[in-house]
């Protein structure tokens, strides 16, 4: 996967009744570069949701109040977003077509490993983070951003206007990573068919776009007698 993401320091709210597992989890997500917080009840996680968690651990069978109608609460009444993963040793069919009829985003069944927790977690917050940047109009990779909305590039936070060519070029390669485009492609595509414009203003743009890549300009690679693509 070319689209490099940092997870850690993301916050994780543990909501199970069986201080031992809790324990183990907490130790195992904090190696992991997590930051977690345990509840031992569903009356209890309410006190703390929807608070600025990024994933919610849910124990299906607890006390007065289940996971399930923790996760209904949150979803209906609360109206939050925030990612669920069910444990639950309630792992028939119906019970897991429940979870994800209440909005949940993955369902693991008790016993499970520790590799397959840490796994599925990193799954669910590389998918919610990549939704949330497209949901902003951004497109990432590494340190680089591309606002698709104000049609910029960001830097390391530092904001630089594009033309409406380099943007083009740009994004077509990001949305591509590895991906080799021919001047031709790259004529095709940005240009159309209809405009008469040589293959040596491609080679402008993509040397104007190297300037203002600044140090990430080794990324935007030119394969000899082939074309240009991005590469991390």
């Amino acid at each position: 996967n070319l689209i490099l993401m940092d997870l850690t320091g993301k916050k994780i709210l543990i909501v199970d009744d069986e201080e031992d597992l809790c324990e183990i989890l907490q130790y195992n997500l904090g190696n992991e570069g997590y930051s977690t917080e345990i509840a031992h009840s569903a009356e209890e996680a309410l006190k703390r949701l929807p608070g600025d968690f990024d994933l919610l651990l849910l124990d299906v069978m607890m006390g007065q109040i289940s996971g399930f109608r923790l996760a209904d609460i949150l979803r209906r009444e609360i109206k939050s977003s925030v990612p669920i993963i069910f444990l639950t040793a309630k792992d028939t069919e119906n019970d897991i077509l429940t979870g994800f009829s209440l909005g949940a985003d993955d369902y693991i069944a008790k016993p499970f490993s520790v590799n397959e927790l840490t796994a599925r977690v990193k799954a669910v917050l590389k998918r919610t983070h990549k939704d949330k940047l497209k949901n902003q109009g951004l497109l990432k990779f590494g340190e680089i951003e591309l606002d698709t909305i104000r049609k910029r590039l960001i830097l390391s936070d530092e904001k630089t206007d594009l033309t409406r060519k380099e943007y083009e070029i740009l994004k077509l390669l990001l949305e591509n990573p590895g991906k080799v485009f021919s001047r031709e492609d790259i004529l095709v595509k940005v240009w159309g068919m209809d405009v008469i414009v040589t293959e040596r203003t491609v080679d402008v743009n993509i040397a104007r776009l190297r300037i203002k890549l600044g140090s990430f300009s080794q990324n935007l690679k030119n394969k000899t007698g082939y074309g240009y693509f991005f590469e991390f």
